[in-house]
């Protein structure tokens, strides 16, 4: 009786033990490392891949003409408003004439005086000439009667000159546009007054073909060394979220700007505008197509910062880790482009239908993630 007992307690003692050190064992370091790793991979393939320089601009008419006033006056007619669109040589505006006209009547009549007394002088000079030569003068009396002829054809000239600048002034009181176009802005109204002393004032400025336009976008200076003129643009705009727009490169201005030590140049891009549903003023979120491949290897970078959480040796740049028969094989690779996503693979020993490695999911557990922090290894960035 006394040693059954005793069997029975031994017995369920040894049970005990066998389930403590099998449970040890399966949630052990050991048996944690016996874990089938566990891999987030891509197949590579072939695609499109473009390298791109992004940056802000504003859209605006190729040609931007400000139509002023050379004369003062107050506006008394005004024949056109904003988004009317005008021909080259219509009516814009006509400016009060009366003090124009005023000092026209004024040349003519000082013109009229000046002709009179040119006449009297040509009949005092043809007078001083016939009694010279019959000895009726001296010589310096027909001097000062041909000197006085002299006078008075400038004083005509003169005259004729104040008339025609008059004639002018009052034609510049007939605002008319330069060029065909669409009228984008107005700053007068009838009755205002404008005044022309030491710089134009400007009345309206005309848009001459909203049809093609361009944005003026700043680049960086470390950017634009890859940009050229003609190269490819995508842009969009905040009124069409969903529509993309295409352009080109047109110029690089050599006029830099700085801004809180930061140099950037301004690129122009020319725009076709068909539809004219690109507005003046509109900002525009540009790319720049730098380099653009239509079918190459494409790699995603992030598989350039995986390696296995079982090397302690670190991880070589520019190498990527191929899934194997279920293992880890690392794989030299050379990169061309990048899109900041994909890059370029331009040699190495990988092929479209690879699976490479981008993650081990094991290594999200916490001991995964003990052992990856013990590693500290460097990968170069592209």
């Amino acid at each position: 009786m006394e040693r059954s007992w005793f069997s029975r307690h031994i017995a369920i003692i040894l049970i005990v033990l066998i389930a403590v050190l099998a449970g040890g064992y399966w949630f052990s370091p050991w048996r944690t490392a016996e874990k089938k790793p566990n891999y987030r991979t891509e197949i590579l393939a072939k695609g499109k891949l473009t390298t791109l320089i992004s940056a802000n601009g504003t859209l605006n008419p190729v040609v931007l003409v400000n139509v002023g006033t050379q004369i003062s006056g107050v506006v008394n007619k005004l024949n056109v408003d904003f988004n009317d669109r005008v021909t080259q040589g219509q009516i814009l505006a006509e400016i009060d004439p009366s003090l124009i006209n005023a000092q026209l009547e004024q040349s003519q009549a000082n013109l009229a005086n000046t002709q009179a007394s040119l006449k009297l002088a040509q009949l005092n000079a043809q007078r001083s000439r016939e009694l010279y030569a019959k000895d009726y003068i001296a010589k310096s009396e027909l001097d000062q009667s041909v000197q006085a002829l002299s006078v008075g054809k400038a004083l005509v000239d003169a005259a004729v000159g104040l008339l025609k600048r008059d004639k002018t002034n009052r034609g510049y009181t007939i605002i008319k546009s330069p060029v065909s176009g669409v009228v984008v802005s107005r700053s007068v109204d009838i009755g205002q007054t404008v005044a022309a002393s030491f710089t134009t004032p400007t009345l309206f400025t005309i848009a001459k073909d909203l049809k093609m336009m361009q944005i003026d976008t700043s680049v960086a200076e470390a950017d634009v060394g890859g940009v050229r003129k003609e190269q490819a643009v995508n842009f969009s705009v905040d009124a069409y979220p969903d529509r993309v727009f295409t352009g080109a490169v047109r110029r690089i201005r050599l006029d830099s700007t700085v801004l809180q030590n930061v140099v950037t140049y301004d690129v122009v891009i020319d725009v076709s505008n068909p539809d004219e549903i690109l507005l003046p003023g509109m900002t525009a979120f540009v790319n720049i197509v730098i380099q653009e491949r239509k079918d190459s290897l494409r790699i995603p970078l992030a598989a350039f910062k995986f390696y296995p959480t079982s090397s302690m040796t670190g991880k070589i740049a520019k190498t990527v880790y191929r899934l194997e028969n279920g293992k880890a094989v690392a794989v030299p690779v050379e990169i061309g482009i990048s899109d900041g996503k994909y890059g370029e693979v331009i040699g190495g020993d990988l092929k479209a239908g690879d699976a490479v490695i981008l993650e081990d999911l094991n290594a999200n557990s916490a001991e995964g993630k003990a052992v990856a922090d013990k590693q500290n290894f460097r990968v170069k960035a592209f």
